[in-house]
């Protein structure tokens, strides 16, 4: 135990981590330092190997448990109240994993149990759940913590009585049998009534009313986890059968010492809880001040201004981003100071963004009149009420549709028959992130041979997602001719450079800034969840356009502080790895110490 004491700073030092609902009083919702986590399950880990508490040679020994639990099954057995149960076989040597301390058994959790099964479906299914009634438990009610009722279903009384043998009584031990949240398991506490449970939540009913609280630590420890988790049955490994769950072999210590292991495992984590929360007060301060930093380089008038509050924050940047979510918040800024002319000086000797608008104006009617490009129905002049900023001398206004040829992309499941046709890579919602595409996973789509041209993407151009999540709509990425020939869905727009000038990495980062995100957002439609744009508010996207002289400066600069955040976020993962290394290596060095 010293040197779990002695390294607390190493434990709560680790990264944060997804909680994975360990045996505490945290929320599954909640998020874990993963060092916190490891503490979770050494503490577990050694209770179930004797390791946590003393011996007491005085105490009963798990040998006479055993016997009065036998005895008690034989008395419940012969008065008909529960079934006989075949006898288990021996434990081997094999089936030992480690050595257990004086008084300890190894046992079958089928041998301390009256009844090992799972629960079932009402007739009718959903259909049978009521407003009010016998609570109906799910999976998503049972988490090692306990019970999580704000989504608990119901069934009447008399569904109820008619799944009798589904019924939960108090100090039941709950485990979830089947999908992600296997393993996960409760005791059903007294003063709830009576409840069912479906065939996702297997009841495992102690003989023995005072071994339930050991049983539930000692099935959440990493041992017993890892038999849950490696003993599934089914051709897809879906769950664990009653058959396989009696089976468990179960370190089982003298029920004086169980109940001094599960007394000190609440103690410590206990501490497990205070050491998370004062990680979240501190997380939640430094995000405060990261915030507060940020906005001083957000609102800054000018290039003169970012410089001096760049130059405040630059010397502290390994306290400051020590986080992927503080490092990301630093991108977003840089880009949306750089969108706004804040990030470079203006040179009064650039040309004019003015100019460069009149030269692509000039060749799109050009390509209107060769018939190259769809003239499309003019869109409404920008007002000053729809500037979403205030732009710096030499800039302009335009909308999306001024500077680009948007076009949609190819529709699945057309009917093609009697057609000659091509299979060619196209492009999907999932292909296009913001700045870089993601091509690991690429697909094929049939094109009748006419229209191949009209649907292939070509170097530079900008690829613009309709749809998806509220927060991704919009996501731009340019191509960079990664394929000979690639083609897009029509979930993903296609933008194509009017004027061969055009700086098509301005665009991209415009259209990936927090601005353009909103616009994005407001235009959507909007259903639960997702959320879709169509050509038409995508046209109408403002841009601001600053002399293209400019426009290189700011790519640049851009690209240049991109790669320190870069450099950073790979600094915190290496740290990251070495603690959990170290981490990994101390919870092993424990369990033998």
């Amino acid at each position: 135990m010293h040197l779990i004491a002695d390294h607390l700073d190493i434990w709560t030092a680790a990264p944060v981590t997804k909680a994975n609902g360990g045996r505490g009083r945290v929320s599954a919702a909640n998020r874990s330092p993963y060092g916190i986590k490891k503490l979770r399950e050494l503490i577990l880990e050694l209770a179930v190997r004797g390791m946590l508490v003393e011996q007491n040679p005085n105490d009963e020994p798990a040998s006479v448990l055993l016997e009065r639990i036998a005895k008690e099954k034989g008395r419940l057995t012969k008065e008909g109240k529960i079934k006989k149960q075949p006898p288990l076989p021996e434990i081997n040597e094999e089936e030992r994993p480690f050595e257990l301390p004086e008084g300890w058994r190894f046992v079958r959790l089928g041998e301390l149990t009256t009844r090992i099964g799972s629960g079932s479906t009402p007739r009718g299914g959903k259909s049978a759940y009521e407003e009010k009634g016998i609570p109906f438990l799910r999976s998503q009610n049972i988490w090692n913590h306990g019970l999580e009722l704000e989504e608990v279903v119901y069934i009447s009384d008399d569904t109820h009585q008619k799944m009798s043998n589904t019924v939960v009584e108090p100090n039941d031990i709950l485990l979830n049998i089947t999908g992600a949240s296997l393993g996960r398991c409760t005791v059903y506490p007294e003063g709830i009534g009576e409840a069912n449970v479906s065939q996702h939540v297997s009841i495992i009913r102690p003989t023995d009313s005072g071994t339930r609280f050991y049983l539930h630590l000692c099935i959440l420890s990493p041992y017993t986890q890892s038999l849950v988790w490696d003993r599934q049955v089914g051709m897809a490994r879906e769950g664990l059968s009653k058959k396989v769950l009696e089976l468990f072999e179960l370190p089982i210590p003298p029920l004086a010492e169980q109940h001094r292991i599960v007394a000190k495992v609440d103690e410590l984590m206990a501490l497990c809880d205070r050491l998370e929360q004062q990680q979240a007060d501190s997380s939640a301060a430094h995000q405060t001040l990261v915030e507060t930093l940020l906005a001083t380089l957000a609102t800054a008038a000018d290039h003169q201004e970012f410089a001096e509050a760049w130059h405040r924050i630059a010397g502290h940047f390994d306290t400051l981003f020590t986080t992927e979510e503080s490092i990301d918040q630093l991108k977003q800024t840089i880009l949306q100071l750089a969108v706004q002319g804040k990030l470079v000086p203006q040179d009064p000797n650039d040309e004019l963004a003015s100019v460069l608008l009149e030269k692509i104006a000039k060749e799109k009617a050009r390509l209107i009149k060769e018939g190259k490009i769809k003239k499309e129905t003019p869109l409404t002049k920008i007002t000053g009420e729809e500037e979403p900023f205030h732009l710096p001398k030499g800039w302009a206004f335009t909308r999306f549709e001024n500077i680009v040829n948007i076009t949609s992309g190819v529709t699945k499941g057309r009917k093609l028959a009697g057609r000659k046709v091509v299979s060619v890579p196209y492009l999907r919602v999932a292909n296009v992130q913001r700045g870089f595409l993601e091509l690991d996973l690429m697909k094929e789509i049939e094109i009748p041979k006419e229209e191949l041209e009209k649907f292939t993407v070509l170097e530079r151009d900008l690829l613009i997602t309709e749809g998806g999540d509220w927060d991704k709509v919009g996501r731009t990425a340019i191509w960079r001719g990664e394929l000979s020939l690639v083609a897009h869905q029509n979930h993903v727009f296609k933008a194509r450079l009017i004027f061969e000038e055009q700086n098509e990495l301005w665009l991209e980062k415009y259209l990936n800034s927090f601005i353009a995100r909103e616009y994005f957002a407001n235009s959507s439609k909007q259903t639960t969840n997702l959320a879709s744009i169509n050509k038409t508010q995508l046209r109408g996207c403002i841009v601001p356009i600053p002399p293209l002289a400019e426009q290189h400066r700011i790519v640049a600069k851009v690209d240049e502080l991109m790669a320190l955040c870069d450099q950073l976020k790979a600094t915190l993962t290496q740290s990251q790895q070495q603690s959990e290394k170290l981490i990994d290596v101390m919870f092993q060095q424990l369990l033998v110490a």
